[in-house]
C-alpha cells in the first residue's frame, strides 16, 4: 500500500539551535502491519523523534499524519 506522511514538528531544539516549526512529508510503500507498528510506537513512545534524529533534542508539539493514497495505475 502507498501511503504519505506528514510530520509536523514545533518548538524543537536541533544542535543547540531553536526551531520553530520544521515540517517532513514524504511518500512511500509499507503494509498494514508496518503502519501499525509505527503508530503503536508513535504513541507510546515519550522520546520517539530524540531517539531517531540526530542533533535534535527537544520537541515541544509534534503530529504524524499518515494518508493512503490511491494507487492510479488501474485507472
Amino acid at each position: 500500500m502507498k501511503v504519505k506522511f506528514i510530520l509536523t514538528m514545533e518548538d524543537l531544539i536541533v544542535d543547540d539551535k531553536n526551531i520553530d516549526r520544521v515540517i517532513f512529508d514524504w511518500e512511500t510503500e509499507v503494509d498494514q502491519g508496518d503502519i501499525l507498528k509505527l503508530s503503536h510506537e508513535w504513541i507510546t513512545s515519550q522520546n520517539f523523534l530524540t531517539q531517531r534524529m540526530m542533533g535534535l533534542t527537544r520537541v515541544g508539539e509534534s503530529s504524524l499524519t499518515i494518508e493512503p493514497l490511491e494507487d492510479t495505475a488501474d485507472v
